[in-house]
């Protein structure tokens, strides 16, 4: 076993502390990797606040990485002492279902192995986030970090990048391809990031129209105000595709109304029950799907077009020992647009 340090919840306490932590030592296609930045997610907020027993296994969130490589397993090749990586939500899984042979791992039939949280498929443990100083795990799911990526605004890609990205690449986003993202957070700014690159006409839906300025500086064409009924009216049936990041339970029948003849609303933002009108979506034929994380190819791809295209996350670098107030300010909507830690002050 190896020993490094990182933010702990233990029990059923939401309060993250800083202790030393047990990796294990690697298997022959495992790496090792000294995590530099990460992501600081709604889901690790989630998870801290979901209810736990007080003898529930110990909490360390952190799914969206980057750092280097500081040593490798003997059947591994495709990474060596010193590599830039980036990981994401996944860190393994099954490899032979429809999904996983398909490359989507994200859909794995049995699950895949979550980054914390999670199941290890070997010995049985629970998975330990990468709100720590290492992290060990199978090669095949850690990707080469791209050179020219700043590697703090690149870590959030892993996350909130490939959460939107599966879904504009598998609903066909590219020129000519009108695309509107409500929730300008998170997810949504690189949403809109991704498809004014790929080539789309872009709107964002937002309950103000102070966001102008920042939805053009991001590659948007227009801002939509939610809250005027007029301006709703008149972008009826307009969009092919939207993209729904909006984190809170919400109506989506307004948001329908915005998608065009056949056209899709994806709904990625909240996680949790929802009541559809049929009818929103019998007028236009209109669908309504939602993805989740991406497989190893869309993952992979996503990092080179972000190279190619110069885009990574708008973030707050914050050491991780204020990774509290990280936390707090998230919960109440404080960050443009995503937290990241420093986990340089972890020894």
């Amino acid at each position: 076993m190896r020993t490094t340090t990182g933010w702990l919840a233990r029990g059923s306490t939401s309060t993250l502390h800083q202790v030393p932590i047990l990796r294990r030592s690697l298997r022959r296609d495992d790496i090792a990797v000294r995590v530099d930045y990460c992501g600081v997610c709604h889901s690790d907020l989630h998870a801290l606040h979901a209810p736990r027993d007080a003898d529930a296994p110990a909490l360390m969130p952190g799914h969206e990485f980057t750092g280097v490589v500081t040593e490798t397993g003997p059947d591994v090749t495709r990474f060596r002492v010193g590599d830039p990586v980036a990981v994401g939500n996944i860190i393994d899984s099954c490899g032979v279902c429809a999904a996983c042979t398909a490359g989507q791992e994200n859909f794995c039939r049995d699950f895949p192995t979550l980054t914390y949280g999670g199941t290890d498929r070997h010995d049985g443990s629970t998975t330990l986030g990468a709100y720590s100083r290492e992290y060990v795990l199978r090669d095949e799911f850690a990707y080469p970090l791209p050179a020219g990526l700043d590697p703090a605004a690149a870590a959030p890609l892993m996350c909130a990048g490939i959460t939107v990205w599966e879904p504009l690449r598998a609903l066909g986003v590219g020129p000519g391809t009108r695309v509107a993202v409500s929730g300008l957070g998170g997810l949504g700014h690189l949403a809109v990031k991704f498809a004014a690159a790929l080539g789309a006409e872009v709107a964002v839906v937002s309950r103000s129209a102070d966001r102008a300025a920042e939805a053009a500086r991001l590659g948007a064409h227009e801002v939509i105000v939610s809250t005027d009924l007029d301006q709703m009216a008149a972008a009826r049936d307009r969009f092919d595709v939207l993209i729904d990041t909006i984190p809170v339970p919400h109506d989506l029948s307004p948001y329908l109304g915005l998608v065009a003849m056949d056209g899709t609303l994806s709904h990625l933002g909240h996680l949790g029950p929802i009541t559809v009108e049929t009818t929103d979506l019998l007028v236009g034929r209109k669908k309504l799907s939602s993805a989740g994380s991406g497989g190893r190819p869309a993952t992979a791809a996503m990092l080179e077009f972000c190279a190619a295209h110069e885009i990574t996350a708008d973030i707050e670098l914050l050491p991780s020992a204020q990774v509290a107030d990280a936390l707090e300010r998230l919960d109440r909507n404080d960050v443009r647009y995503r937290f990241v830690l420093d986990l340089s002050d972890l020894s």
